[in-house]
């Protein structure tokens, strides 16, 4: 039972984590329902009756009296379906259609012994009325022709077609549309699921954590600006909720950027009194998190802490174009934190040199073939990545070239972790080995074996 639950909870984490998807693909299903009830309408039926001649019934024989289908009126309706008398009724049929159609549209029954029904199909009232009525018509003219190939008789109409009966189409278009939406998400659902078989992207916080065995400190929601005014907007206001917040302080005190000063829940610069930097890496392939170090460093400047924000130059200049140019702007008076101070560094040679108790120095690096850009070196280094945009071998190939570059990785930063995520991040500490206990005696004192 425990492990059917776990697979349900996977399967519901899975459809809430593609919930795009599967929104998509309902609402095609829901818009293929409507579609199909407004081109294919229900059709409506109308019925015409015909009167045979009952004295020509009765020369046929008792068996319609006996219970058993009449031969003469089995042999009459094969006669209305008859191509002869379709064809007669062609010209007089609404809409046009070919023999075949007609055909296919036409019912032909006997609901009594001496009456034949004609029924006809239609989109419109009008047109199943006419069709009715043109095939009623063709088969008494037939039957009651001179040339006819059966004797003749003189069937008459009995009631033509003045009414059409059919389904509601309000009904069957709503019908119809519920079907495509159930369709549609299942559709979607399925979908979802199939995807996630083969997804390599990491979502879970324990999962991002062990694919290079160091723990998450934090996760936390980012902005996503797309432009150097949605930058600036940010440096100038961002202001995370009291959990978030509280998230980023316990991230930089367990980094030794601050410590806790007494009960007020102020934080203050290393107790050494000495400046902290952090380094902030991410990946180009996932832009998403590289909102996270210009958001700790804004957190940090408005506890009163002197932060320096550092954009370091990048190997690829798109990388944070529009961040560089943010952080070029002047900032508006009474509106950027008057701690925070902004730094767009462009050349590799530049030192960090500034009077700020915390330095947080923003770098992107290639997923793919990452190298470390060329910055100032930090107290300690994290990795930023988003849940579900990286994969395990793409943080280990930014982990493996921090290291190779003498900064090894002391964290990982999560941003905008899935809302269904119960994990932690942590990386569980193996126990040490339990000591062996020698051998006492029954008075409590411990015996010594020796060789």
């Amino acid at each position: 039972m425990s492990e059917k639950a776990l697979d349900l909870r996977k399967s519901v984490q899975i459809v809430r984590r593609h919930k795009w998807l599967i929104g998509v693909v309902t609402a095609l299903g829901l818009l293929a329902g409507g579609a199909y009830a407004t081109l294919r309408p229900p059709l409506l039926s109308s019925t015409a009756l015909i009167v045979l001649p009952q004295s020509a019934q009765a020369a046929a024989g008792a068996a319609a009296t006996s219970g058993s289908p009449d031969p003469y009126t089995a042999t009459q309706t094969v006669i209305a379906h008859s191509t002869p008398v379709l064809s007669a009724a062609l010209p007089d049929v609404r809409p046009a259609m070919s023999l075949d159609a007609l055909r296919a549209d036409i019912q032909v029954n006997s609901p009594t012994g001496f009456i034949i029904s004609v029924s006809a199909k239609g989109k419109l009232a009008a047109d199943a009325e006419a069709t009715a009525n043109a095939v009623a018509n063709s088969y008494i003219a037939y039957v009651n022709s001179p040339n006819s190939p059966i004797p003749q008789a003189t069937a008459h109409m009995l009631q033509p077609a003045t009414s059409a009966t059919g389904e509601n189409k309000w009904l069957a278009l709503a019908i119809n549309v519920l079907i495509g939406f159930l369709a549609g998400a299942v559709i979607g659902v399925i979908a979802a699921l199939a995807i996630s078989r083969n997804e390599r992207r990491l979502w879970q916080r324990d999962d991002i954590a062990s694919s290079i065995g160091v723990p998450v400190l934090a996760s936390f929601p980012v902005r996503h600006p797309r432009d150097a005014a949605g930058w600036t907007e940010l440096l100038e206001d961002y202001e995370p909720g009291a959990r978030d917040a509280w998230r980023m302080r316990q991230a930089l005190r367990q980094l030794g950027m601050t410590d806790m000063d007494g009960d007020n829940g102020i934080l203050n610069n290393g107790s050494d009194g000495g400046s902290s930097s952090l380094a902030v890496l991410s990946l180009s392939s996932d832009p998403g998190a590289v909102a996270l170090g210009p958001q700790l460093a804004v957190l940090a400047a408005s506890m009163g802490i002197p932060t320096a924000l550092i954009i370091s130059p990048q190997e690829d200049p798109t990388a944070m174009a529009t961040l560089r140019t943010a952080c070029a702007m002047p900032p508006q008076p009474s509106k950027r934190p008057v701690n925070l101070h902004v730094i767009a560094a462009d050349n590799a040679n530049f030192d960090g040199r500034h009077d700020a108790a915390l330095t947080v120095v923003v770098g992107v690096v290639d997923g793919r073939t990452p190298e470390m850009p060329h910055t100032m070196r930090t107290t300690a280094t994290v990795l930023g990545v988003s849940a579900g945009a990286t994969t395990a071998e793409q943080i280990a190939r930014a982990a493996v070239s921090a290291t190779a570059d003498g900064r090894g990785i002391a964290g990982i930063l999560v941003a905008d972790p899935e809302p269904a995520d119960k994990t932690t991040g942590l990386i569980p500490q193996l126990a040490p080995p339990a000591r062996r206990r020698l051998p006492t005696r029954l008075s409590g004192r411990t015996t010594e074996i020796r060789r």
